[in-house]
């Protein structure tokens, strides 16, 4: 206050940038505190200094934008600054923080050549941009391959639009990185969001936290929490991206809310909800500790018992593997696939299915080996794999796959027809088909498949064509492939089942239409649910009585045959990803 009455009421001498005494000179009733955070100017006071300086501009160190409502910096607001998809806005800054000279503050777009800054984790950035827009439905969770389609160079322009500068190219350890951070800072959000709402001075602190900053506290949390990360590394750069991306007071903020985790975590005393009093109030609490949406625990506990339904959790949140299938139309044969593993230092195991291996790390070795693209192999879980054994192609069938897209299940169906018959992939995703049938080509399958664009109900009204055999690996909640899909589990709701049920009637219904007389219809998902597998042969069954359930017996191993028949793999019995088949035959009249 005494500061401001002399500036007031003291004759100013001349100054070469008046803005910033103006700044200075404002009453403190323009500013504002917020809780965890420094003093940050009001609406109010960024419009003076805006309308003072008349300078458009802003300095890369502070990224807050000082003319937005309190509600529209909020987690639950729109907040433009932090979509990828748009340019940066143009704010006003009442002043410049003193920056590094090795840190540019040129505004993104006003040159060809990118703003690289060169003191941030260059990963962190890039997962906490990914973060960003996986929140938003504008991104997938999955591997980032920066050598395929140009991701990479999408991926940092991405980016320089949401932060205002770009990092330099990443090595395959940077890729390895942002894909664990990301994946894992994904399964585990229910959880590390439980304990920054528990460590906030005020829940408020936490609901109207700015998306990107949450995003740095997340990465920050998980690899505190689950990764053998050095503490003083993960404080240190996570707080520098922070001051960066942001503002020197974000960084403050990240800074002490990770030393008290560390602090509890010494101390074995972090935070954690109380399992006990009705079984809603402990489903709560252990949607919470395994980070699962509430509804799918309280399914798992009513259908499965308590005991699977937690190894189920641990499973879906435990690091994926990944199986590889060897391409055998080409030529290869799986010591092949195992030489090439080990010329590149990939650890894998065999699998008990003749075409496939495992592995656990070094996917990103194996694509930019060029592997896939030079049609080696194919990326295709095990479980996958014994659906198509309970098809079982044989050379000159005809085979209709229904849903093909993406097409593992077409090219591996196809490769089993030793270049006799025929199979057509129906979708209704244009875009995707593409993709199958440049994979089809890259496998000397493309004389074998015929993509068919369209949608399933309307075409099997409109054919005359019957197949010998046909595959509906239905749309269904994918509940089975958790562990790999690490944002399913956030994008699937209790409601979706009931449409999802109803989807896969309709695709039945349709689908048998196109079976000949004495024909297989044989009906898939990726899912665990009894709801999505047998309910739905069972009330098939009974809408049609010209199909009868016949048992996958010879087809594959007994582990994987339920008591009814049906094939059925298990995370948590089997280590394979979830999967149902059941094979449907049609009456000869």
């Amino acid at each position: 206050r005494l500061r401001f009455l002399l500036v007031s009421l003291s004759p100013l001498p001349p100054l070469q940038n008046p803005s910033r005494m103006e700044a200075k000179a404002l009453p403190l009733s323009h500013f504002r505190a917020r809780a965890g955070s420094p003093l940050l100017l009001s609406a109010e006071a960024s419009s003076a200094a805006r309308k003072g300086s008349g300078a458009p501009g802003r300095s890369r160190a502070s990224r807050y934008d000082a003319g937005a409502p309190p509600s529209r910096a909020g987690r639950g607001g729109v907040w433009k600054r932090d979509d990828p998809e748009d340019s940066p806005r143009r704010t006003g800054m009442t002043g410049v923080p003193k920056l590094n000279p090795k840190f540019s503050t040129k505004r993104a777009g006003t040159s060809k050549v990118p703003i690289i800054n060169f003191e941030v984790s260059h990963h962190r950035a890039v997962a906490a941009v990914r973060l960003l827009r996986a929140d938003k439905g504008k991104a997938f969770v999955d591997l980032l391959n920066e050598k395929a389609n140009d991701s990479g160079e999408n991926e940092m322009g991405y980016v320089e639009r949401t932060l205002g500068f770009s990092t330099r190219h990443l090595d395959d350890r940077d890729i390895r990185l942002v894909t664990v951070i990301v994946a894992g800072t994904v399964r585990w959000k229910r959880y590390i969001d439980y304990l920054i709402m528990s460590l906030c001075s005020e829940e408020k602190v936490f609901s109207n936290m700015e998306p990107l900053l949450l995003q740095i506290l997340r990465i920050g949390f998980f690899e505190i929490l689950k990764l053998n990360v050095p503490a003083y590394a993960v404080v240190d750069e996570n707080v520098r991206l922070a001051k960066v991306a942001l503002r020197p007071g974000a960084g403050n903020m990240v800074n002490a809310i990770l030393r008290k985790l560390l602090l509890l975590k010494e101390t074995d005393s972090l935070p954690l909800p109380n399992i006990e009093g009705d079984d809603r109030a402990q489903a709560r609490a252990l949607s919470i500790i395994y980070s699962h949406p509430v509804w799918m625990v309280r399914r798992w506990i009513r259908f499965l018992g308590k005991e699977e339904a937690l190894k189920l959790m641990n499973w879906n949140n435990s690091d994926p593997y990944f199986s590889l299938r060897v391409n055998t139309t080409n030529g290869y044969t799986r010591d092949d696939l195992v030489n090439r593993l080990e010329d590149l230092q990939v650890h894998y195991e065999k699998s008990i299915m003749d075409e496939f291996v495992r592995i656990r790390e070094g996917m990103q070795a194996v694509l930019q080996a060029g592997l896939l693209k030079e049609g080696m192999c194919a990326v295709q879980d095990e479980s996958a794999g014994f659906v198509v054994s309970v098809v079982d192609p044989q050379p000159g069938e005809t085979i209709m796959d229904c849903c093909a897209a993406p097409g593992g299940k077409t090219l591996f169906m196809a490769s089993r027809l030793a270049g006799q018959g025929k199979v057509s992939a129906l979708d209704i995703n244009k875009g995707r088909l593409r993709i199958l049938m440049e994979a089809a080509k890259c496998h000397n399958l493309d004389d074998i498949i015929t993509d068919i664009h369209g949608d399933l109900r309307l075409y099997a009204k409109e054919s005359t064509v019957k197949y010998d055999k046909v595959l509906l690996d239905a749309p269904c909640s994918g509940l089975g492939v958790l562990s790999k899909r690490a944002d399913l589990r956030w994008n699937r709701q209790f409601e979706d089942l009931e449409e999802l049920v109803c989807l896969q009637d309709e695709l039945l219904d349709s689908a048998s239409l196109l079976v000949k007389p004495g024909g297989v219809l044989i009906y898939s998902t990726c899912s665990i649910d009894h709801e999505e597998n047998e309910n739905r042969v069972t009330t098939f069954v009974q809408r049609h009585p010209e199909f009868t359930p016949q048992g996958v017996h010879g087809y594959v191993p007994a582990e994987f045959i339920t008591d009814d028949g049906f094939y059925s793999s298990s995370p948590t019995k089997h280590s394979l990803d979830g999967a149902f088949a059941a094979r449907l035959v049609r009456s000869m009249h």
